[in-house]
């Protein structure tokens, strides 16, 4: 299974793209802007998408996603997610005024668009590759998840602030090898993030005390312009062993 970053930022400008990883050629967790550097080929051949929440930097591309390639494809692009992102999603974006509602078109029998209820804490296998839900704690309903294969498994916070949840799921996980976890702001920036339920570099390290097993730590979610900052101040709380900053276009196997 090969993992790739398509996006990491917490917004945009210049080279930066918001989530989307890309897990083979099929499946999208998450899908920001990064989405829309793949060319259509690679677009038509995404049969999933695993949404964290219902946040625009995460799902912006599903519209365009199925907008584009919908009527190339012989079955309907799927979309699993927490009831109350689905909720979020049909009826603020795919509701006729924002955008059509393509779990209708051409028509219900054969739709370009498909939605699939996957509770958290539950999980899905696609041809050997397994995805579950994690649950998280942020400003709306949202989950991260846990990606495993053959040689191993890789998880995905998502956006989230403390949790112990995240934490119990990653610690029962036997072979457990990479955690990208969020840090979207500064120190100074505490109180933005708590009122946002983000993390800062102060709140990430009480996080990670929480994690009983060796893994290699990356984060995600850096604000643009803010990046050396929070990985600078990251590395003060964390000397010993300092979590490297996700980049766009990395790749992990498992």
């Amino acid at each position: 299974m090969r993992i790739r970053v398509l996006g990491c930022s917490g917004g945009i400008g210049a080279d930066t793209r918001t989530t989307a990883l890309l897990v083979d050629d099929d499946i999208l967790i998450d899908a920001g802007t990064g989405v829309g550097d793949l060319d259509v080929a690679a677009l038509r051949a995404i049969d999933h998408v695993f949404l964290t929440h219902a946040h625009l930097d995460h799902v912006v591309s599903v519209p365009f996603l199925v907008d584009t390639v919908g009527a190339q494809r012989d079955r309907p692009l799927t979309v699993h997610a927490q009831e109350a992102t689905l909720s979020t999603l049909w009826q603020n974006i795919f509701n006729w005024h924002v955008w059509p509602d393509f779990t209708q078109i051409p028509n219900k029998q054969r739709p370009y668009l498909r939605f699939e209820a996957l509770a958290p804490g539950a999980g899905r296998e696609l041809g050997g590759r397994r995805l579950t839900s994690v649950p998280v704690e942020h400003a709306v309903p949202a989950v991260g998840y846990l990606v495993s294969g053959a040689r191993g498994s890789l998880a995905f916070s998502g956006d989230t602030t403390e949790n112990d949840g995240f934490w119990q799921a990653l610690n029962a996980c036997r072979d457990l090898r990479q955690v990208i976890i969020e840090t979207s702001f500064t120190d100074a920036d505490e109180e933005l993030s708590r009122l946002s339920k983000h993390l800062c570099p102060k709140m990430l390290k009480s996080e990670l005390a929480k994690l009983k097993r060796p893994a290699e730590i990356y984060i995600t979610h850096l604000m643009p312009d803010r990046e050396d900052q929070i990985m600078a101040e990251i590395r003060a709380h964390l000397p010993g062993n300092p979590p490297r900053a996700l980049k766009r276009g990395m790749v992990f196997e498992l």
